[in-house]
């Protein structure tokens, strides 16, 4: 592929083509993994495969309707006041894409700290497997309010489009690492988010909890202390399983839960720490890590 057709590629009217035959590269990832696991009698909850399957269809419909519009509809007022608009370009969207990364890294650190923020981003934590039909089990409800990390992004000058399909790649690289059939890659795990790296991410282990944010570079993690390499077996899902398969309950079974607690409540005080609370409101954040 020539220089020019690279750049023509990430031009604004190539760049949605680019994002299709990423997805359909992913997508051919995941049959073949579902392929490889079948001919190999791999152990796999396929009732929790076909769950991230249907959670996959609804997060589409809703994306191709209501929710993928929303970040639009309230970032283009917001570029109006931007620092300095910057052009698109193969060098502004190269830039774009690892602003995204930094942006991916704080965006889901905070997910992992707040309450009403985790009560969404546990959904894909819910799993007690580790395949590649995991990268598909992803909140219905996201689309609502991730736009809000994206603000800065647009502030320094970014358009709107560049910033959220920026956010896209960096989620969409993603999907080949949420697998076991690929072990340690070396010195890459210092550097980037490999299926070691983020195997750890997705342990309940107490000395894998919190670790590993990042989306596309994992320096980020090793930067801001949230780096942890894969050392003892993984247990994933989460410290308190949530055992359904069923996409609805396994979207919005921790709403459910803050609404019990909140009915506890004594004040308001308690009510807002209950709902907006960092890890304090945690059952495994005193426990010992080590």
């Amino acid at each position: 592929m020539s220089f020019a057709k690279l750049i023509s590629l990430f031009e604004e009217s190539g760049i949605m083509t680019f994002i299709g035959y990423f997805f359909v590269f992913n997508l051919g990832l995941i049959v073949i993994e579902v392929l490889l696991d079948l001919v190999t009698s791999k152990k796999r909850r396929w009732n929790d495969s076909l769950a991230n399957f249907s959670i996959f269809i609804m997060n589409q419909l809703l994306e191709k309707t209501i929710v993928g519009s929303i970040g639009v509809l309230f970032l283009i007022p917001i570029s109006l006041m931007a620092f300095y608009p910057i052009p698109l370009n193969i060098y502004t969207w190269i830039a774009a894409f690892f602003v995204a990364d930094f942006t991916y890294y704080w965006m889901h650190r905070l997910e992992h700290e707040h309450r009403i923020l985790w009560a969404s981003h546990s959904v894909h934590h819910s799993s007690e497997d580790y395949n590649l039909t995991i990268s598909f089990r992803l909140s219905i409800v996201e689309g609502l309010f991730e736009w809000i990390f994206l603000v800065p992004m647009v502030l320094i000058g970014f358009s709107p489009f560049q910033a959220i399909i920026g956010l896209i790649l960096v989620a969409q690289f993603q999907t080949w690492i949420h697998t076991e059939h690929i072990g340690s890659l070396g010195w890459l795990d210092k550097i980037f988010n490999t299926p070691s790296v983020h195997r750890v991410h997705h342990g309940s282990n107490h000395k894998y909890l919190d670790k590993n944010y990042g989306g596309f570079l994992i320096i980020w993690d090793r930067i801001f202390g949230t780096y942890q390499k894969e050392e003892e077996k993984v247990v994933y899902g989460l410290t308190k399983n949530i055992h359904t398969n069923n996409p609805v309950k396994i979207n919005f079974m921790e709403y459910k839960n803050i609404w019990k607690d909140v009915k506890k409540s004594r004040s308001l005080k308690d009510t807002l720490k209950i709902i907006f609370g960092g890890l304090a409101w945690r059952p495994d954040y005193f426990k010992d890590k080590n």
